[in-house]
């Protein structure tokens, strides 16, 4: 009898080539912690999470206007990121200017980006 596995209570969302996603996942990984990853790039942004994410941590912290995505937009779509729903909006349209890795715990609680006392703190 094959008993269905249950699936991993953590999830890290991000794109697999971004360092600070390597990391993360490594770190989980060394850590034994079972997590399933949720690439950008071929799956998508998971649209109907946004607004929790951003309910959480604040649209402002998962918009990486740091990063070379949103170097590379152009200044009138820049100026239009205002508001929670201005933000989905260009977060959907271009999934790496999302600060990564999003991390939704065993717990429901989300975080943004990748700090191993971080990590730690959200271990049951």
């Amino acid at each position: 009898m094959n008993i269905p596995k249950t699936p991993p209570a953590i999830t890290l969302y991000g794109i697999p080539n971004c360092d600070t996603v390597k990391k993360a996942r490594t770190w989980l990984t060394e850590h034994g912690i079972d997590y399933a990853f949720h690439d950008y790039k071929k799956q998508g942004v998971p649209t109907p999470l946004l607004p929790g994410w951003m309910a959480a941590v604040g649209w402002e912290k998962l918009v990486n206007r740091k990063g070379p995505t949103w170097r590379k937009l152009d200044a009138a779509t820049q100026a239009t990121v205002v508001d929670p729903a201005s933000a989905s909006a260009v977060m959907q349209a271009n999934p790496s200017v999302i600060k990564r890795p999003v991390v939704v715990w065993h717990d429901g609680q989300v975080t943004v980006g990748f700090e191993a006392e971080s990590f730690a703190s959200h271990l049951p």
